[in-house]
């Protein structure tokens, strides 16, 4: 017992330090980023449930944004409990295939860039990045607040100047997740904010080209 009890508040402590910097990421993120240098299982076991909680919450603040949501209540069957179970499902399940499609995409780019990184790690960094969507479902109680289950029916009164203000506000949650990932690619390979830039435009140019070709034919 006396022989694991320091190894295991070590493991505890990596822990909370990267339960922390999910939070530190909004004010010092270059710090934040630089730990991810260290790729060890460790220390990749020790961020693994803070990545999984951005992840997940930055899913569903995804799904809440789309069209589909906006018009579940058409449907008679939903009620508010139903919509929460929705959200739920269809967020994690979002933000696992883009943690993973996503992730394997940049980490594409990236390798042909330079990068000796793993993809583990490209994928870590781009949960850390993501926390700005995570914390946009701060709006949904003022659009709940201002505008009711509407929110979840077509036609109904959720428009006007306060829709568009949540949003805007909602596309400066998205723009922060993209200056973070220049940041975060950056301050972890210790490129140029050119060429980490670039990488951050290829990766996210690819799947907008494809959803164009897609549209077109």
């Amino acid at each position: 017992m006396a022989a694991t009890a320091p190894v295991r508040t070590k493991a505890s402590s990596g822990m909370r330090d990267w339960w922390l910097r999910a939070l530190l990421v909004f004010q010092h993120p270059r710090a934040v980023f630089a730990a991810l240098r260290d790729d060890s299982d460790e220390a990749a076991a020790d961020r693994a449930e803070p990545v999984l909680a951005i992840v997940l919450l930055a899913g569903i603040a995804l799904v809440l944004s789309t069209g589909t949501a906006g018009q579940l209540m058409d449907n008679q069957a939903y009620d508010g409990l139903l919509v929460a179970v929705w959200a739920f499902i269809a967020g994690g399940m979002y933000a696992v295939f883009a943690y993973f499609a996503f992730g394997a995409l940049l980490h594409g780019v990236l390798k042909a860039l330079g990068s000796q990184g793993s993809y583990r790690r490209t994928r870590h960094l781009i949960a850390f990045a993501a926390a700005p969507i995570a914390l946009s479902l701060v709006l949904w109680p003022f659009r709940l607040a201002l505008y009711g289950e509407d929110v979840f029916r077509s036609g109904g009164s959720d428009a006007g100047t306060g829709a568009r203000l949540l949003e805007v506000l909602e596309l400066v949650f998205v723009a922060w997740t993209v200056v973070l990932l220049v940041l975060g690619i950056r301050a972890v390979h210790g490129w140029t904010w050119a060429r980490a830039g670039l990488a951050v435009a290829v990766a996210l140019g690819v799947p907008v080209l494809i959803g164009l070709a897609v549209g077109v034919t």
